[in-house]
């Protein structure tokens, strides 16, 4: 799963905004599930942020 969290963190370092997590997906090459799942554990380790509703972003 580490693969996939540091993928959805580089991508999300890449757009440079915050981005929907379908948006993630299709930038990383990956499932929305895979996305989601990443997203929810990055969010616990605080490396990524909620700027607004369903937008995600790294962390400062």
């Amino acid at each position: 799963m580490s693969e996939v969290k540091d993928r959805v963190l580089a991508t999300l370092r890449e757009l440079g905004r915050p981005a929907r997590p379908g948006e993630i997906a299709q930038a990383a090459g990956l499932t929305k599930d895979e996305v989601s799942k990443a997203i929810k554990e990055l969010k616990k380790e605080g490396k990524i942020t909620s700027p607004k509703r369903c937008f995600y972003a790294p962390a400062e």
